[in-house]
């Protein structure tokens, strides 16, 4: 079983910039493919972006593409999302998940392993 923590989350002005990191332990995630989702308030959980295991494959939702960038280190056995640009839209809590599709997937319900959670507040 794999436990994950996410960092980095905080509070920044619209066009500022964060840094999520995403660090596991218990095991490695070397071989799973992980994803970034984010949650607003009275929404559902929705997907940000995804990275195979070799991080050969990154993909983003449509909303982030150009703004968010999604990279990971197996060495260090963490995963990182930059975000850029930050607008207030994209002011949730952000999640960080595993999943056993070596490709990725955009589904929330092909992920395993979810961390707790940080909290990002874009002010306009």
């Amino acid at each position: 079983q794999v436990q994950l923590i996410e960092s980095g989350g905080g509070l920044v002005q619209a066009g500022g910039s964060l840094r999520l990191s995403c660090s596991a332990s218990g095991r490695t995630i070397s071989t799973n493919a992980m994803g970034w989702f984010r949650q607003a308030p009275g929404k559902e959980r929705e997907f940000v972006a995804a990275i195979s295991r070799g991080a050969i494959s990154k993909y983003y939702a449509d909303s982030v593409k150009g703004r968010f960038t999604i990279s990971r280190d197996n060495a260090k056995n963490t995963m990182y999302l930059q975000m850029n640009s930050l607008k207030p839209e994209d002011t949730a809590v952000y999640y960080c998940a595993t999943t056993r599709y070596a490709g990725g997937s955009v589904q929330v319900n092909q992920y395993d392993y979810w961390g707790q959670g940080t909290q990002v507040t874009v002010s306009s």
